[in-house]
This record gives structure tokens, C-alpha cells and sequence, in this order.
């Protein structure tokens, strides 16, 4: 039987390392000053939101102790 040297799939990365082009990609476009600052605020406003959601969620996570001795003291009046 016939026998390949190396599987199909990746019998193109062999020809790949043979290969060199000699035509250089274009430069990248630069981006504009609206285009920057809209990533700016976009980063602003993902900041803010995640600070904002741990302040509020903070008073949620902290134990109040106070509300255990008002129970009692309205108990004990009782």
C-alpha cells in the first residue's frame, strides 16, 4: 500500500515553512481622536460600574450586629 510521509490535515504546515512571501502587510490605520476616546470612556464606564455595584453591594456583605439587639431589647419589653 501507498504510505503518506505525514497525515493530510497537516501536510500544509510543511509547506508552510518552505514558503516566504516578500510582500509586507499594510501598516495598521491609525486610530482617530474620537475613536480613542470613545475607548476611554468605555473603559470609564465599566470602571465606574463595577465600583458603584461594590459600594452598593457592600452594605449587603457586612454583618449588622445592631439589628440583633434591637430584636432583643423589643423581645425583653414584652
Amino acid at each position: 500500500m501507498f504510505r503518506r510521509r505525514e497525515p493530510v490535515p497537516f501536510a500544509f504546515l510543511a509547506e508552510a515553512d518552505r514558503f516566504r512571501s516578500n510582500v509586507a502587510p499594510p501598516p495598521p490605520e491609525r486610530s482617530s481622536v474620537s475613536q480613542i476616546a470613545g475607548r476611554w470612556l468605555l473603559g470609564l464606564t465599566i470602571v465606574a460600574a463595577l465600583v458603584g455595584s461594590l459600594v452598593i453591594g457592600m452594605p449587603a456583605l457586612s454583618l449588622d450586629h445592631s439589628s440583633e439587639t434591637q430584636q432583643s431589647q423589643a423581645s425583653q419589653g414584652r
